[in-house]
């Protein structure tokens, strides 16, 4: 197992969705974070917006130990762009990559202190990416797959999972289950969505950290993508194949 040493410094990049960010990381504290505040596409975005991070924090490329990357649930094309560029950094510096999920970065930012966390948030078409963990100390533990699924159908799946226990919900998109039924439910209990914020690549940036000192990462060729969603072209491609088309 290779040993960090002290001062590690992470390169984190979220671009799950339009609401993307760029961290940079020595251990836990925070030094640069750019934000992906326009429309431009991931693809010419991400590298000036990682060199803005490099040169406002001092630092080069070079020094950076790992990445650590959204590797989904969220958009096809945003986390493709972001795993593409961090497998070809990965490569090209011989650096370790950690991939983190979208949903624990936000699972992490509840403050509640019930047993259980439910994360999610908006995945369009009237859907949301959600995933129900379990407090395993500082850490947390996912019970069951990560999902995209009706907000309503969610709150039900949470509640079944934590069997009548309190949920600390957490989003950045909470108006999603505003006004679904099963929600008013988790309401006369006391619960509310805690809604954190958009900038997610800290978080990612403090949970790679975490797991290069346990000793967990991948490299370019092992790492994968979430989508949880199929993209449009698969499924169009898969339905047209089905009919012979």
């Amino acid at each position: 197992m290779i040993v960090l040493a002290p001062d590690v410094i992470v390169l984190a990049i979220d671009t799950c969705d339009s609401r993307g960010s760029v961290a940079l990381l020595r251990d836990d504290a925070v030094l640069k974070v750019v934000v992906h505040e326009t429309e431009e596409d991931y693809s010419s975005w991400l590298l000036p917006a990682v060199q803005e991070c490099l040169k406002g924090s001092g630092l080069q490329m070079e020094q950076v130990e790992a990445y650590a990357a959204a590797a989904g649930p969220g958009s096809f094309t945003g986390v493709r762009v972001g795993l593409t560029s961090v497998k070809a950094w990965a490569e090209v510096y011989a650096k370790r990559i950690v991939a983190v999920s979208r949903l624990e970065a936000l699972a992490m930012e509840a403050s509640g202190g019930t047993a259980w966390v439910a994360a999610f948030f908006n995945a369009r078409r009237g859907q949301v990416f959600g995933a129900v963990y379990r407090r395993n100390g500082a850490s947390l533990a996912r019970c069951g797959d990560e999902m995209v699924i009706a907000p309503g159908k969610f709150v039900e799946a949470a509640a079944e999972v934590a069997q009548g226990e309190k949920i600390s919900w957490v989003s950045m998109d909470a108006e999603c289950a505003a006004a679904e039924e099963a929600w008013k439910g988790r309401e006369t209990r006391g619960e509310k969505v805690e809604s954190v914020s958009t900038v997610v690549a800290p978080m990612i940036g403090r949970l790679g950290v975490a797991a290069l000192a346990e000793g967990r990462f991948t490299d370019a060729l092992a790492l994968d993508a979430n989508y949880v969603r199929r993209s449009d072209a698969e499924i169009f491609w898969k339905g047209t194949a089905a009919h012979g088309h």
